[in-house]
């Protein structure tokens, strides 16, 4: 049984987590510095996310963005959760990255304080952890 039930559940836990992101000036600080910008496209439910350091925008993206990353939701719930690494998700092929392999590689560290996040965050919203 899939963990989200729907695309808007998934779009609404998927943004609100980068929206927590978003509001540490040093992540949106050193996104801004390096011109990352991300296009999360997820499915099973199906949800696509823009992230700026001026937000998160649910849909493709207006122009490209630097690094574009394709997994299903359930690959991103166990990954947020620590249940699954990104190095066996990227050779296992559930998760699919494009772009600038120097701006995924400065993007990854950032996103720590998501993954002390996301536990909280899924536990709120009624998903299991």
């Amino acid at each position: 049984m899939p963990v989200f039930e729907s695309s808007e559940k998934a779009e609404h836990v998927f943004s609100g987590l980068f929206s927590i992101l978003l509001k540490d000036d040093t992540f949106t600080q050193r996104m801004r510095d390096s011109g990352i910008s991300l296009h999360l496209i997820q499915v099973k439910p199906d949800v696509e996310l823009f992230v700026t350091p001026d937000g998160v925008t649910a849909g493709p993206p207006p122009q490209p963005a630097a690094i574009r990353i394709k997994m299903s939701c359930d690959t991103a719930h166990d990954l947020w959760l620590g249940k699954l690494l990104m190095p066996v998700a990227l050779a296992t092929g559930k998760v699919r990255i494009k772009g600038n392999v120097a701006k995924v590689l400065e993007f990854v560290p950032l996103l720590r304080p998501a993954f002390d996040r996301y536990p909280e965050i899924a536990k709120a919203e009624g998903l299991p952890v």
